[in-house]
Order: C-alpha cells, then structure tokens, then sequence
C-alpha cells in the first residue's frame, strides 16, 4: 500500500525520495537545531524526554535511534535511560557530522550512516528502536517499520513521536497559517533552503495519524500498540512491541 506522505518529494517530483530527503537534510544541517526548538517554541524537548520516559520501565541496554539527525534524541537517551549502548542512525552525513561533535567522548554512543529502508544491522539485536521526528520520511512506511521490527529482539520496545496536525477548531486552523506561511518563511530564511520547510509541513499533514497508524503498526507486525496526542494534537506518541517467543 502507499501512503500519501511517501509521494511528497522535497525539490522535484522526479528522482528517489530517499535521495531528496538525503540531499534535503545536508542542505539543512548547519540549521536545523536551532530552527527545531524555534519553530515548537521549544515544547519538542517536553515531548522527546515524554517520549524517552515511556522506556524507562523496559531498561533498554542497546538502543537504535533511527533517523537520529544531529543526535539530540539519542544524547538525551542516553542521559535519561543510560544504556549500555546506542546507535544513532541517519541517511545524511551532514546531519550524523553534528551528531558526531555533540557526542565527542561519550562512552557508549556512535552515530553511522544506515538506510532505514535497507539496514545493515544483526536481526534481533537491539532492546529498542526509536524515531523521533522521522518517520514520516521514510520512502516506504510499511517497509521501514519492518526492518526496525527485524532488528528488534522478541519483546523489545518501538518507541516513535512525529508531529501531526491538529483536528479541532480552532487549533486546525490555527496550524495551518502557521504551517503554511511561518514555518515556510522562517525556515527559508534561517536554513537558506526554500523547499525544505514547504515539504515538512506536507509531510506532517500527510502522514497517517492516530488510529490509522496504528493499524499501520499493526499491519506490519508488532504488538501492544497504542498512541497519546500531546499538545492539541500537534504531537503524537506511538509505542508497540515486538511479540515475545513463548
């Protein structure tokens, strides 16, 4: 099945969206920090530490961060779950150079350059698998949230957040002038990059949200799955499992 958001390219209609996406996120790199705590106001560390927290009862020792960017999601893991290990994966080497910086000297946390689409790693290996803010890029949902199950041990944790749009009035409406006009004239003038911050609110209001992913999750294999929506709705938690060998 496709999903509308997998048909939403950053610059062209022609071409791989993984390559664009790739392309997209070096071009913004130098940036994107800054413009992520700008453009939420700074409420995405609430969520991420909110969404960090959902583990804490599991004890994850080995952590994937997929679509880890410039590694705020996986530093601020490793702080709050303190694993043996954690692996921040991304498919832009501009993004995974920043993350590299920040991570300097930390024991227990490297960054490496994977496609989720395709990922290079031991099926089974690791206790849980994150994505913050990601996962709506991914070329093919179905088949990324699959390799991520792969690589899940039997029992281990899927944690994802991603923004989503607001459903009611007035927040909806709200969202949407600020969606379609600041974030697009903010994040130009801050990443110097004109598309970048047109497709990611398309992506948002794209994305299957609440119940639909859900069913999503569930379609592809994993369990216990269930959602909570921070914030009106602009943020949306979703946790599962991978089914435990009896």
């Amino acid at each position: 099945m496709t999903y509308k958001q997998e048909t939403i390219k950053p610059y062209s209609n022609e071409g791989e969206k993984g390559e664009q996406v790739e392309r997209m996120f070096d071009n913004i790199a130098h940036s994107y920090d800054l413009l992520n705590h700008l453009l939420s106001f700074g409420i995405d560390r609430r969520w991420r530490r909110t969404a960090l927290k959902s583990l804490r009862p599991y004890k994850p020792q080995r952590l994937l961060d997929m679509a880890t960017g410039t590694g705020d999601f996986a530093l601020e893991a490793m702080r709050i779950l303190q694993p043996r290990e954690i692996l921040g994966a991304d498919l832009s080497e501009g993004m995974l150079s920043v993350a590299r910086q920040k991570a300097a000297g930390i024991d227990g946390l490297k960054f490496e350059k994977h496609d989720c689409m395709h990922l290079t790693l031991p099926e089974g290996y690791f206790d849980a698998v994150t994505v913050a803010y990601g996962v709506r890029n991914f070329p093919d949902l179905e088949q990324g949230l699959s390799e991520l199950l792969r690589v899940l041990r039997p029992g281990g944790r899927l944690v994802i957040i991603e923004l989503t749009s607001p459903q009611a009035f007035p927040m909806r409406q709200l969202f949407w002038l600020y969606s379609h006009a600041f974030m697009p004239l903010v994040g130009k003038i801050v990443s110097r990059d004109a598309k970048a911050y047109s497709y990611l609110p398309a992506t948002m209001e794209a994305f299957p949200q609440g119940e639909v992913m859900a069913k999503v999750l569930e379609k592809v294999g994993y369990t216990d799955v269930r959602f909570r929506r921070f914030t009106f709705g602009l943020s949306t938690l979703y946790t599962a499992s991978k089914k435990a060998i009896l």
